[in-house]
């Protein structure tokens, strides 16, 4: 279990990102307000040496909460988890790339008046966390460390999975199922893994009584955007970002592996890999172990 308490000290303040809701089209140079939590020290700093947490695929910040709690009593400095674009309550908007999502996080930072900040992302996340440390317009003060959880910078299709997962989820909702149970059972038709199910149907928005349950993601945006998720805009020796960078990597897991480590290299030269016995969830598997990992890395560097 996570050595966590269940809810912030009270000295603990904490702030959520109001509920945004739009449909649109937009370019990658247009950015979106996200919404957020923040775990705020009882000095008022909110703006020096934050840690920020960006979420993978299909999640969102509410899947941060108790880690969050715990990186605030080990670290006691401002923690921020955000929802990123067409993900939990932030807009729902195209395109959905790695260039626009890392100009979301970056105007978020810029309007935060964040300062030596430590970027944290894992998987879809961590992709979006290296395009910003990649990005020609990182202010020299924003960015202090890099934390990259099983994912590598390399450019790659997506496996078919990701793709029938969204498949089904529309299938639900054309089917007008009523419960989560029988959301459950569709899904298990496809996905065997419960604690996978279990995740996917974090996405679904409350409902009542017999009303038909709907997903509260874009389910034709995140479908459509399925190629540009396994795509990374820059190439290798393109861009580097010098600063202090971990990979934390599931032993389990394939998604850093003897290929892409070289090209990790490459575009951080100043990368420490870890290990930890999981799969891809790293987090949510050894959540003890990746703190502190986390942690040691954070408060050595």
């Amino acid at each position: 279990m996570l050595l966590a308490t269940t809810r912030p000290p009270s000295f603990i303040k904490v702030f959520s990102g109001r509920s945004l809701r739009c449909t649109s089209s937009s370019s990658s140079r247009s950015v979106v307000p996200l919404a957020h939590n923040a775990l705020i020290p009882s000095n008022g700093n909110a703006t020096k040496q934050p840690l920020i947490i960006l979420h993978g695929l299909f999640g969102m910040k509410r899947n941060w909460n108790s880690l969050s709690k715990a990186f605030y009593q080990s670290l006691g400095r401002p923690i921020y988890t955000l929802d990123l674009r067409n993900h939990g309550s932030s807009p729902h908007v195209e395109p959905m790339t790695y260039a626009a999502m890392a100009a979301d996080v970056l105007a978020f930072c810029r309007k935060h008046h964040l300062e030596e900040a430590s970027l944290l992302g894992h998987s879809m996340g961590g992709k979006v966390a290296m395009a910003l440390a990649l990005n020609p317009e990182l202010p020299l003060n924003l960015l202090k460390h890099l934390i990259v959880v099983d994912i590598a910078p390399a450019k790659a299709a997506m496996s078919p999975e990701f793709q029938g997962y969204v498949e089904v989820m529309k299938s639900i909702e054309r089917r007008h199922v009523t419960s989560r149970q029988a959301a459950q059972k569709m899904l298990t038709s496809y996905e065997s893994d419960p604690a996978i199910r279990a995740f996917l149907l974090t996405n679904l928005a409350p409902h009542h009584g017999h009303e038909p349950v709907r997903f509260h993601i874009p389910l034709d945006i995140i479908g459509k955007s399925i190629p540009a998720i396994g795509d990374f805009p820059y190439e290798p020796g393109e861009r580097t970002w010098e600063g202090p960078t971990l990979f934390i990597k599931g032993s389990k897991s394939s998604y850093i592996n003897h290929r892409n480590i070289p090209i990790a290299k490459q575009f951080f030269p100043n990368m420490v890999l870890e290990e930890l016995d999981t799969h891809h969830w790293v987090h949510a598997e050894k959540p003890n172990e990746f703190k502190k990992v986390v942690v040691d890395f954070m408060t050595s560097h």
